[in-house]
């Protein structure tokens, strides 16, 4: 008994995408310079705090050398949003 081949197999196959390296790039208490990327992503899942800034594509950039330091800020519709601020350090 013949096999048939069956017609739309191709459409099944999938491509392999590499990641994008989004996320955190750094942790809490940890000492960083200026303008390095603390976080890669897609909207604002974290937002900026003191001394840091949000790019054109949602990366969030430390402004000044200093620790790194999360927080939770609470929004009127009563869910939290995760911060990131920079301490300075006093040099």
């Amino acid at each position: 008994m013949a096999h048939v081949k069956q017609a739309a197999a191709k459409a099944h196959q999938k491509a392999n995408v590499v990641g994008k390296r989004r996320g955190l790039k750094v942790g809490s208490g940890q000492i960083v310079n200026a303008g390095t990327i603390l976080v890669r992503q897609l909207g604002t899942k974290y937002h900026p705090g003191r001394n840091t800034r949000l790019a054109r594509n949602y990366d969030i950039i430390a402004r000044v050398t200093g620790k790194v330091v999360f927080s939770k800020r609470k929004r009127d519709n009563g869910t939290y949003k995760t911060v990131i601020n920079i301490d300075p350090i006093n040099a």
